[in-house]
């Protein structure tokens, strides 16, 4: 894999397409689009489709669409996961041949039963390939780390430490695999999204110092909930957001990142709103509560 390239910022919004854009996904695609913008840097998309199963059919037309109505144009080509399988095999291989992944025949009701967290039950068995899961050995087990937004972050040091999947037993990537590879693909240097990405974010520097590459700078905001627990998503059916108007969007969103938009910005364009927010963002001004009720 390519090292990655010191450059200018470049951030990056990837949703899935397993629904519609909805106001807690549009909250981190303006959130990481002003943090970029601001810091004259570059915004990409990516579509994060390597679960099939969990898609929706025209989804990730109409959440490109959306963005482009909202006026958050991206900068480069959008990047499709499921257009990366190659790179993400040539990333396996790798670890195969250095000995830093093996296959696996735990279930998860056997890892529930055993406490929730995988204990390497598999790693000096050499299972078979058929019917396993792949897991990466986590040598380094990164359970602390400094966030942009929410400040010194402490995970679960024994999920921190867990060898986590890289390919599901179904021979679907796994999110881990495919988004630390395309971020060091892309040459992605900040990345800002919600608090349910929290742990994951340990993983994911985990992994970036097992392929030996410089990891981006992460940011944080809290999640947008219809009640405590209970996230914004589209698994939880959350509504689409307004195409015909989005100025309230917008203007709810800049409010609930804890920036203070004029009201009379509420008469304005989608043009004009978006230039004052880039002017006038600040990131130390979002909240650092990991949920906010709407």
């Amino acid at each position: 894999m390519r090292p990655n390239i010191v450059q200018q910022y470049r951030g990056r919004f990837a949703p899935s397409p397993s629904g519609l854009l909805h106001f807690g996904s549009l909250i981190a695609a303006l959130a990481s689009y002003l943090d970029a913008k601001h810091n004259n840097g570059l915004w990409l998309v990516r579509i994060e489709d390597i679960d099939p199963p969990r898609e929706k059919a025209g989804a990730s037309t109409d959440i490109l669409q959306t963005l482009e109505l909202f006026g958050l144009h991206w900068d480069e080509q959008v990047l499709y996961q499921s257009q990366q399988s190659s790179l993400y095999r040539e990333v396996l291989a790798d670890l195969a041949q250095q000995k830093l992944s093996y296959y696996c025949h735990c279930t998860r009701a056997k890892i529930k039963a055993l406490g929730g967290i995988y204990q390497g039950h598999c790693r000096g068995l050499a299972q078979p390939e058929a019917d396993s899961a792949t897991r990466v050995i986590n040598t380094f087990g990164i359970s602390q780390f400094n966030d942009i937004i929410q400040g010194h972050v402490a995970c679960n040091q024994e999920l921190a430490q867990e060898d986590f999947i890289v390919l599901r037993k179904d021979g679907l990537f796994a999110y881990q695999l495919a988004v630390v590879v395309d971020d060091i693909y892309q040459n992605i240097t900040h990345v800002i999204r919600g608090c349910d990405l929290l742990e994951p974010t340990a993983r994911q520097l985990s992994f970036y110092q097992t392929l030996q590459q410089k990891p981006p700078s992460y940011g944080h905001f809290p999640l947008a909930v219809a009640k405590p627990g209970f996230k914004l998503s589209k698994q939880n059916n959350a509504p689409e957001v307004d195409k015909n108007n989005p100025i309230p969007s917008l203007f709810s969103a800049l409010k609930f990142l804890g920036q203070q938009p004029p009201n009379e910005l509420l008469q304005a364009n989608v043009a004009e709103l978006l230039s004052w927010a880039i002017t006038h963002w600040s990131i130390s001004q979002v909240p650092k509560s990991q949920e906010i009720v709407l």
